[in-house]
C-alpha cells in the first residue's frame, strides 16, 4: 500500500488538476502491468468523520483523529515482488513531491473476500 500524506492544501491549486490528471496516468500504468489494485485521493480532511473507542462504547467525532501538520491525502494499493520495486513504483507517486509516499505492507487475513 502506498499511503500519500500531506498537509492540507499542500499542492497549489494552480497544479492540483495536473497532479491528479498525472495520478490517473500512473494507475493506468500499473493497471496495464497487472500492478494496481485500486487509487483514489481522499477528501480533505474536515470531510472525516472518525470512530473512537470510549470504554466499551465506539464514539463518532467530526475531523481526522491525528492532529498533526501531514494527513493522509490518498493512496495506491498495488502489487510488487517485493519491497525494491515497491519504493520504485512510490517514487513515481505525484503527491509524494508535496509531502510523504509511505510503503507499508499490506498484512493478508485468511478467508477474506477476494474481491
Amino acid at each position: 500500500m502506498l499511503l500519500i500524506y500531506q498537509a492540507e492544501n499542500a499542492i497549489p491549486v494552480e497544479v492540483l488538476q495536473s497532479c491528479y490528471d498525472d495520478s490517473a496516468q500512473l494507475a493506468r500504468d500499473l493497471f496495464a502491468q497487472g500492478k494496481l489494485y485500486s487509487a483514489n485521493p481522499l477528501k480533505p480532511p474536515a470531510t472525516a468523520t472518525s470512530i473512537r473507542p470510549e470504554g466499551t462504547k465506539r464514539i463518532v467525532t467530526d475531523g481526522p483523529f491525528a492532529e498533526t501538520r501531514e494527513q493522509l491525502a490518498g493512496y495506491f494499493m498495488i502489487e510488487a515482488a517485493d519491497l525494491d520495486e515497491a519504493l520504485e513504483i512510490g517514487k513515481q507517486v505525484p503527491g509524494g513531491a508535496y509531502g510523504t509516499v509511505e510503503v507499508r505492507p499490506v498484512y493478508p487475513l485468511p478467508d477474506l473476500p477476494a474481491e
